[in-house]
């Protein structure tokens, strides 16, 4: 189980106050790895309460543990793995994962099959086996956001003028290109991830995966969609924003990652689309974008979930 000085693949797991959920995950890794893998695995513990580090170093001490001493966020955290990362590839996988069977092998053969893919994603499943739209997506412009969230994606899912951002159009069951994967589970070349500098630590929490996948596809970096393995994803076990999330999160961080996602969500739009148009459509857009923040957190406050 310890790391190999010469790994083919790095495995950076972030973690946040989910030790249980963890612990689960590491167990899956290792369950599945077989003596021809060559893998580090590091875990990133982002000053969690719970005893999450003191539980690795018991149960699990082979993995590399950082021990960060304040909370860097998803960007911060994952670039502090980075910097330990030893092998030409990189796995970002979240704690609250299950992996099932042979995911992480095969996710790594697709990627070195072509030299233009920058990053592969494969099926990510919620816990009741539905797909978890973050893994097979599109980017967020302004019609594709309001499309989703005012709920048109879903009346015409097979239509891509409506179902671009969760890009149901598409067939989920086979390989192929994709704008955008989730963090959940991303695996990157580490060249292609040094030459956009990894995680853009202007967002602490939400949409960092998006800006990741922009940021390549720039680059002119492929994103695979491998929906042939997939993981189990507890979903919102961190943030508590989800009905599929394994643990219970106190209101208090609900609040804070609800104000996180929507400043997300201002970020990506300012970087990329802000300037596409009329000041009075800029202005209309950011309103939604706030409006979208007090409904979300309306939910949490009268103890509904996102879904």
């Amino acid at each position: 189980m310890a790391s190999n000085e010469n790994p083919e693949l790095s495995i950076i797991i972030l973690n946040y106050n989910v030790k249980d959920l963890l612990l689960k995950c590491l167990e899956s890794v290792f369950k599945n790895k077989t003596d021809k893998d060559r893998w580090q695995v590091i875990v990133v513990d982002n000053a969690s309460s719970d005893g999450s580090a003191e539980a690795v170093k018991e149960k699990f001490p082979g993995v590399e543990l950082i021990e960060s001493k304040e909370n860097l966020g998803f960007a911060g955290g994952n670039n502090l793995g980075v910097e330990k990362a030893k092998a030409p590839v990189i796995l970002f996988l979240n704690p609250d994962t299950v992996v099932v069977g042979d995911a992480i092998q095969k996710t790594l053969e697709v990627l070195l099959s072509s030299p233009d893919f920058g990053a592969v994603g494969c099926r990510v499943e919620l816990p009741d086996g539905r797909l978890d739209y973050s893994c097979h997506r599109g980017f967020p412009t302004p019609w594709n956001s309001f499309t989703y969230f005012t709920g048109l994606a879903k009346t015409f899912p097979k239509y891509s003028l409506f179902s671009s951002y969760s890009a149901s159009f598409l067939n989920t069951n086979t390989a192929h290109e994709v704008d955008c994967i989730s963090g959940t589970y991303l695996m990157v070349r580490k060249i292609a991830g040094e030459q956009i500098g990894f995680w853009d630590k202007d967002y602490f929490f939400n949409g960092e995966d998006i800006e990741f996948c922009y940021s390549l596809k720039e680059k002119g970096w492929k994103i695979y969609y491998y929906p042939l393995v997939k993981i189990i994803h507890y979903k919102g076990s961190s943030s508590g924003l989800w009905q599929t999330a394994g643990a219970k999160v106190e209101r208090a961080t609900r609040l804070k990652a609800a104000t996180h996602a929507a400043s997300a969500m201002r970020i990506f739009y300012k970087k990329h689309y802000y300037q596409n148009y009329l000041p009075f459509i800029r202005d209309f857009i950011l309103w939604g974008i706030k409006a979208l923040e007090h409904y979300r957190k309306f939910k949490i406050i009268t103890g509904m979930r996102y879904e």
